[in-house]
């Protein structure tokens, strides 16, 4: 009978002692290998929007919230969540927010269908990127937006619409995650901040006959904008005006002076100077 005990008994003190030794080792090792996590990150990912756009830089809101309590990105690093976002970010680090500021989405194209000509009819993949790879696209400029909607489909809040063979940004949805920017073979449409109304809807370098053989709303390179602007926001690089927003005052004098109507004032109807053939 003692000897039955021992069999049983001896494997099992063995046994309970390994177990408790190896519990003892594994609490230890937890305490001295314990990755400690910061509990800001949690709070700044929960004032995220949550699009895992990438915008920002990042791989997604973990790793933006993860970035901003190290110290990698600033508070306002979020374009998805504005002001709000940036203010609630600040606030949980305990760090001062500086001016943020706002911005958009534009396209610099205003050849709809109607202004502009082209040059081969394109039955392929309905895709701008596809219809680029293949002299540039169907439309006689080479610069202008094909349409396709590449941008459109890219747009995780449905910003883009399609009018008229040309995208345009839906102002009040746009959240600046710019995804469009990416998905633009053109290179059309760029980041500018909220409230800079007028645009140069245009970006062929070409020389102003071509353009104008091509559409009838393109920039010509005349330089009349340059010289009406009160404020020095317009310069006349290789052909093409291009306005700073951060001194443009939206006086207007540019819109009124552009005898093709190349720029554009945000939200106005197009003025057709010409008649496409």
């Amino acid at each position: 009978m003692n000897d039955i005990l021992l069999m049983i008994g001896v494997p099992i003190l063995i046994l309970g002692g390994l177990g408790l030794l190896l519990g003892l080792i594994l609490a230890y090792s937890a305490k001295a290998f314990e990755v400690k996590i910061d509990e800001r990150i949690k709070y700044v990912r929960s004032v995220l929007p949550g699009a895992n756009c990438g915008a920002c830089g990042q791989a997604g809101c973990d790793a933006f919230a993860e970035a901003a309590v190290e110290g990698k990105v600033k508070p306002d690093g979020c374009p998805v969540g504005g002001a709000t976002v940036a203010e609630n970010v600040a606030n949980i680090l305990g760090v001062a927010l500086t001016n943020t500021v706002s911005t958009v989405a534009r396209v610099a194209c205003a050849g709809h269908t109607s202004v502009s000509r082209t040059k081969y009819a394109y039955d392929g993949i309905p895709s701008c990127t596809a219809a680029s790879a293949l002299h540039n696209g169907p439309k006689a400029c080479a610069f202008g937006c094909l349409g396709f909607g590449d941008c459109a489909a890219a747009c995780p809040f449905g910003a883009i619409v399609i009018e008229d063979g040309v995208a345009r940004i839906l102002e009040d949805r746009c959240r600046s995650c710019e995804a469009c920017v990416a998905a633009c073979p053109k290179k059309l449409i760029s980041m500018v901040p909220r409230g800079k109304n007028y645009l140069v809807a245009c970006k062929s370098t070409q020389k102003g006959p071509a353009t104008k053989k091509a559409c009838d709303v393109g920039c010509i390179g005349c330089g009349k904008c340059v010289k009406v602007c009160p404020h020095q926001a317009i310069t006349m690089t290789n052909n093409l005006a291009r306005i700073d927003p951060l001194l443009c005052q939206n006086c207007g004098e540019c819109g009124e002076a552009c005898p093709t109507d190349a720029i554009q004032q945000i939200g106005a109807t197009l003025r057709v100077v010409g008649k496409a053939v």
